[in-house]
């Protein structure tokens, strides 16, 4: 069994950055790919950003690319998702999760493990 959390979240003006951090407890997170989802009000939850087992390889939404960064520290049990030149559009709860082996990294069904969230809020 594995229990997520999510922390960092909070309220930021547009253009401003955060820092969320994913730490795992029970069971270590090393060999998993991890992943980050968000749901904002109203709408489906949607895939971010993910790293795979090594962490040398990323993959990230279009419209989060270049200003969100993922990365993993397996000796801290932690992914975190640095995110800079927030816009307003960004608000949503993010969702840490922990992915099945083998599967892709884009779909939550491949995703067995969830963190509780923690809510990101951009002012404009």
């Amino acid at each position: 069994q594995v229990q997520l959390v999510e922390s960092g979240g909070g309220l930021v003006q547009a253009g401003g950055s955060l820092r969320l951090s994913c730490a795992a407890s029970g069971r270590t997170l090393s060999g998993y790919g991890m992943g980050w989802f968000r749901q904002a009000p109203g709408k489906e939850r949607e895939f971010v950003a993910a790293i795979n087992w090594k962490g040398d390889s990323t993959y990230y939404q279009n419209s989060v690319k270049g200003r969100f960064t993922i990365s993993r520290d397996d000796a801290k049990n932690t992914v975190y998702l640095q995110m800079n030149s927030l816009k307003f559009e960004d608000t949503a709860v993010y969702y840490c999760a922990r992915k099945r082996s083998g599967y892709n990294a884009y779909y939550s069904e491949n995703y067995d493990y969830w963190g509780q969230g923690t809510q990101v809020t951009v002012s404009s």
